[in-house]
């Protein structure tokens, strides 16, 4: 009983898990993704002075019972920088379309003359350009720091690999991967902010 309980103990550390520092690193990658595709949506419903069928995104119409997106019940589209034209396939959902449109956060007053809806876009004061630009701002920050928390969690977990036998060589190296990783994201997130920032600018 003694030798198999002494055999039992010096087979343990053969099943340590060494963890795959290719999956881990992809596993980074495909979280800082996520921010950035978080930031490019929230970045589309801010209304910047042209049209943007994004703004809609969140509107949900009543259609047989059930609230269903908004492009499920009918063609969005742009016909100038100014214009979003909404044509329900089916007009007698016009009245719907309006209701969960002044219902919405949208904050924009529908117009309609029985076959299209329009909303038009205002053009927004100097003051509020600045406010857009802030609010964006924010936006971006919280992106940021999600791909900051990423590197950070990513970064533990290749510290404590070491002790499963991931070698401190291999373990540098993966941290700088990471790293690679991280500037990659930032940079992205800053070139989204920066294309917004010149949309919501530009008069």
């Amino acid at each position: 009983m003694l030798v198999y309980s002494y055999l039992c103990r010096r087979r343990q550390p053969i099943y340590s898990i060494m963890i795959d520092v290719k999956q881990t690193l992809a596993t980074a990658e495909e979280r800082m993704e996520m921010a950035a595709m978080y930031l490019e949506e929230e970045l589309n419903r801010v209304r910047a002075g042209r049209a943007n069928v994004a703004i809609l995104d969140g509107v949900r119409v009543e259609s047989y019972g059930s609230r269903v997106p908004l492009n499920q019940v009918a063609n969005i589209s742009t016909p100038d920088a100014r214009t979003i034209a909404i044509k329900p396939w089916d007009r007698k959902q016009i009245r719907d379309i309006e209701k969960a449109i002044m219902d919405s956060d949208v904050g924009i007053t529908p117009e309609n003359n029985g076959e299209i809806i329009r909303l038009g876009i205002p053009q927004p004061t100097e003051e509020r350009r600045r406010d857009l630009v802030k609010q964006c701002n924010k936006i971006a920050e919280k992106a940021k720091v999600e791909v900051r928390n990423v590197r950070g969690d990513i970064k533990d977990k290749l510290k404590k690999a070491i002790k499963d036998g991931l070698s401190e060589d291999n373990e540098k190296d993966a941290e700088a991967e990471l790293q690679k990783i991280h500037d990659k994201y930032i940079k992205k997130l800053d070139e989204l902010m920066e294309a917004k920032n010149k949309e919501i600018m530009t008069v």
